[in-house]
């Protein structure tokens, strides 16, 4: 039994959530965001959103759960937003932009230019000493979360010097290098 499926979601105020057929549309001060959901009802009562499922199978189940945190991950999202930070960990990665176009120097012999969805905001923060720090930032979770590994998809960071784009707080595993 989906216990996050049965808790409801609360609607704050400022938050406008429309259901029609199947499919939800959330409006807040950053933005607005639809998904469409299928076998599991969807209802709006007392200010709540309550998600029921129509049997005990498996299937419906596993939906029930995934579709009360993709509701309440697109109501977070158009209240508070969303912030992936990326830091690039290595001697000379330089990362600047110009509006939506990220630009990339991470080792490679030349710059790899990318263009930044509209929906996400993307800025670059330098520090003399400290790693650049690229901050993605949206109302949408699943394209900051994707638009963030495609960056680090460019250049992983590996397991000896820990070089690379990495997620700001992750931990890298270390192995020893050469033993003589």
């Amino acid at each position: 039994m989906s216990r996050i499926g049965k808790s409801p979601v609360a609607i704050p105020d400022g938050v406008t959530v429309e259901i029609k057929d199947n499919v939800v549309t959330v409006k807040g001060k950053l933005g607005e965001l639809t998904q469409e959901f299928s076998e599991i009802t969807v209802k709006e009562e007392e200010g709540k959103i309550v998600l029921e499922r129509p049997t005990e199978g498996k299937d419906h189940r596993a939906k029930h759960g995934l579709y009360r945190a993709l509701i309440n991950n697109m109501i977070e999202g158009v209240t508070n937003g969303w912030t992936k930070q990326l830091e690039l960990v290595g001697v000379g990665y330089r990362a600047s932009n110009q509006g939506q176009k990220l630009d990339l120097a991470i080792g490679f012999s030349h710059n790899i230019v990318m263009e930044i969805a509209p929906e996400v905001k993307v800025e670059t923060q330098t520090e003399k000493g400290k790693n650049p720090i690229v901050k993605l930032t949206s109302h949408d979770k699943q394209l900051v979360g994707q638009v963030a590994a495609k960056i680090r998809s460019f250049r992983k960071p590996e397991p000896y010097k820990g070089k690379g784009i990495k997620f700001v707080g992750e931990q890298i595993r270390r192995k020893a290098g050469k033993s003589a």
